[in-house]
C-alpha cells in the first residue's frame, strides 16, 4: 500500500484549494443566506476541469479517477460544501451519460456539460420511493421516435435551473429490471417544476419537484439500453457515495482548523481553552476520526478505479463513515467555539447544515448498512 499523492494529485489537489479559497469560501455566506446558485463560480470551477472530472477527454472531460475526484471534493467542500456537493452530482450525471451513453447522447449533452454551460440533474427519488428506489413508478412509454414521460421526481438538486435530468423511468415491469435511464433536456415540452423547497441546508444549490406530464424526449436520448437504468443509478451512486463522502471530509476539515485556531486564542480561566485537557482529547478524536474518513474514502476509491468486485460494499462503508462522523466533526466543532458557533457570524452552523443531509441522500445511512449486511452475508469483505 502506497498512500503517498502523485506529483499530479498534489497539483490539482492544490489547485482545487486555492480556487476554493479564493471563489467559494468569501462568498460561501451569501450565497448561503441569500440562496444563490452561483453560476459564474461554478462555470469557472469547470475551467479548471472540476465538472467532468472522470468523464473521458473525447468530449470535454478530464479523464482522471474516482480518487482524484475524491481529493478535488474535498478541497471544495472546504470552501462552500453546498456547492461543491451539487458540482459532485453534477460530475455524476455528466459521468453516467458519458460511460453508458450512446455516441449522438454523448455529442448531444457531454461537450456542454464538461464546461458547465449545460448544468444537469440526478432523478431517481420521488414522492412515493426513496430508499424502495425499484420502486420507481414514473413511465415512460415508447411513441414512434419519442418516449412520452409522466410522474414526478422529488428533492431534485438543480431542478428547475438544470438544462439535462439524467432520469430513471420505468419502461417495463415491476421491479428493477424494468427501469431504464433518459437524458431529459430541459425545455423538453410537458416537463415543469414544483415550488423551490425551504431546506436546512444546501442554500447555494436550488431544489425542486421535477414533474412529467406526457413529456416527450426522443428515444435517441436513452443512456445504455431499456431495462439497464437501475444498473446504471446504482453504479452512479458508488461514485456519488465517494464524492458526497469527500464532501463531507473538506468539511470537517475546515471546521477542524478552525476549532483548532479557535481553541488556542479563546481564554478562559486564565488560560487558552486549548490546554485544557477536555478539549485536547476532543481534538485529537476529531482529528482521528477525519483520517480514517479520508483513508476509507481513498481506498473505496482505488476499488472502484481497479473495478475491484467489493467495491459497491466498500463505497457503502465509506458513504456511512465518512459522512457520519464528517458531521460529528462539524458539529464538535461548533460546540468548541461555544456561544459563538451558534451564530452566523462564525461558519460553523452552516457547515453543520450542510453536511446533515449527506447523512440522507445518495442512499441513507441505513440503506448503507443494508447494503453493507447484504453483502456481507454474500461472503464480501473478508480479510
Amino acid at each position: 500500500m502506497d498512500f503517498t499523492l502523485s506529483e499530479d494529485q498534489i497539483a490539482f489537489r492544490d489547485m482545487a484549494r486555492a480556487f476554493a479559497a479564493d471563489q467559494f469560501a468569501p462568498n460561501a455566506e451569501k450565497w448561503d443566506e441569500e440562496k444563490i446558485f452561483p453560476v459564474m463560480e461554478m462555470r469557472q470551477a469547470a475551467e479548471l476541469g472540476f465538472a467532468g472530472i472522470c468523464v473521458g477527454e473525447e468530449h470535454g472531460g478530464s479523464g482522471l479517477s474516482r480518487l482524484d475526484a475524491a481529493l478535488i471534493f474535498e478541497e471544495l467542500a472546504a470552501g462552500c460544501t453546498s456547492t461543491a456537493a451539487y458540482i459532485s452530482i453534477h460530475n455524476m450525471a455528466s459521468w453516467m451519460i458519458d460511460f453508458f451513453g450512446s455516441d449522438a447522447v454523448r455529442e448531444k449533452f457531454v461537450p456542454k456539460l464538461t464546461t458547465m454551460e449545460f448544468f444537469a440533474s440526478y432523478c431517481l427519488t420521488e414522492p412515493g420511493s426513496g430508499s424502495d428506489a425499484a420502486a420507481l413508478r414514473t413511465r415512460a412509454v415508447r411513441d414512434g421516435d419519442h418516449y412520452v414521460l409522466n410522474g414526478a421526481k422529488a428533492f431534485i438538486s438543480g431542478g428547475g435551473h438544470s438544462d439535462v435530468y439524467v432520469t430513471m423511468v420505468r419502461t417495463g415491469g415491476e421491479g428493477a429490471g424494468g427501469i431504464s435511464c433518459i437524458a431529459v433536456p430541459g425545455d423538453a415540452a410537458g416537463l415543469s417544476f414544483g415550488a423551490q423547497e425551504r431546506k436546512m441546508g444546501w442554500n447555494s444549490q436550488p431544489t425542486a419537484q421535477v414533474q412529467f406530464d406526457d413529456c416527450r424526449v426522443p428515444v435517441e436520448n436513452l443512456v445504455g439500453e431499456e431495462g439497464e437504468g437501475f444498473k446504471i443509478a446504482m453504479m452512479g451512486l458508488d461514485g456519488g457515495r465517494l464524492n458526497i463522502g469527500a464532501c463531507s471530509i473538506g468539511a470537517a476539515r475546515a471546521c477542524l482548523e478552525s476549532a483548532q485556531s479557535y481553541t488556542a486564542e479563546r481564554k478562559q480561566f486564565g488560560k487558552p481553552v486549548g490546554e485544557f485537557q477536555a478539549v485536547q482529547f476532543k481534538l485529537a478524536d476529531m482529528a482521528t476520526e477525519l483520517e480514517a474518513a479520508r483513508l476509507m474514502i481513498r481506498q473505496a476509491a482505488s476499488k472502484l478505479d481497479t473495478r475491484d468486485p467489493e467495491a459497491t460494499l466498500y463505497c457503502a462503508m465509506a458513504k456511512r463513515f465518512a459522512t457520519d462522523k464528517g458531521f460529528d466533526i462539524c458539529n464538535d466543532a461548533l460546540q468548541l467555539h461555544g456561544g459563538y458557533g451558534f451564530l452566523r457570524d462564525f461558519p460553523m452552523e452552516r457547515f453543520v447544515r450542510d453536511t446533515r443531509v449527506h447523512q440522507i441522500l445518495e442512499g441513507t445511512n441505513e440503506i448503507m448498512r443494508v447494503v453493507i449486511a447484504r453483502k456481507l452475508s454474500d461472503g464480501q469483505g473478508k480479510a
